[in-house]
């Protein structure tokens, strides 16, 4: 008798398992495991050198982990592309959004040919078609023809992010991380900017990975939270009770240098 193995169900969404990254001697990842679900939000926090950022480097391809698995939907993102069509996918189901977006923004290109750009490299459409993709795009993120004509230099820092914003979500990505995305802003503009992020998401469906020190923000974009200390994950959960109801004592330090002024009531 012939007896078939049964296929393990492909597990959707954003897998991360027993991440490590050293450096030298230094150990900057230390065992790190999450999942984020399709259309979810995760917020990373930690002090800086907490592991935060070289964690989510390892996510997107720009470092490669010394050990653990990162899977996208069943797919394993942990080993070398395979050639540039593997690249260029894996590029598209995972993009970035960095703190400052001029340096992260060719100064000599216009806000409508950064645009242009990133579709002729990852889709296949035609000239008429990129240009209705980058109105679409602009207007997504509330901005329109001026803008579009503008060069980096000519737009606010809010208006940069929101530009980083569409190229990133150009490309129709699984997941976007947001790398300290509103920590240069000023607080009107990071709360444009949030509620920005939050319509999206519901329209989309896109996942987050939110990455910040600023626990002051994380009530707005995330469903829950994972605390970094020095590489490892000290404490994870619901949002609102890492929040309210912090289990480490490194979260309850966290949590204590948040500005009171309409914020979180002190965690004890």
């Amino acid at each position: 008798m012939t007896v078939s193995a049964t296929k393990a169900p492909v597990v959707e969404g954003l897998v991360v398992e027993g991440l490590h990254k050293r450096y030298g001697d230094h150990t900057a990842v230390d065992g790190v495991s999450f999942a984020l679900a399709p259309g979810s939000s995760l917020a990373i926090v930690g002090e800086s050198g907490s592991g935060k950022t070289t964690t989510v480097r390892m996510l997107v391809g720009l470092e490669r982990p010394d050990g653990g698995t990162v899977r996208l939907d069943g797919r394993d993102r942990s080993t070398r592309p395979r050639g540039r069509a593997e690249r260029l996918a894996r590029a598209r189901e995972i993009q970035m959004v960095f703190q400052d977006p001029y340096l992260s923004l060719d100064p000599r290109i216009t806000v409508s040919g950064c645009l242009d750009e990133v579709l002729r490299l990852h889709t296949g459409l035609d000239g008429t078609a990129r240009a209705t993709r980058v109105a679409e795009l602009l207007d997504q993120v509330g901005l329109g023809a001026r803008e579009a004509a503008a060069l980096p230099r000519g737009l606010s820092g809010g208006q940069r992010q929101r530009v980083a914003i569409a190229r990133a979500l150009a490309v129709e990505p699984r997941v976007l991380v947001l790398d300290e995305a509103v920590a240069a802003l000023d607080v009107s503009i990071q709360a444009q900017i949030l509620e920005l992020l939050g319509a999206i998401r519901r329209d989309s469906g896109i996942g987050y990975l939110f990455v910040t020190h600023d626990l002051a923000v994380v009530r707005h974009i995330a469903d829950e939270v994972m605390v970094l200390k020095s590489g490892q994950v000290v404490e994870s959960g619901p949002t609102s009770r890492v929040l309210e109801t912090p289990q480490h004592a490194y979260t309850r330090l966290l949590l204590d240098s948040v500005p009171r002024r309409g914020g979180f009531p002190a965690a004890r």
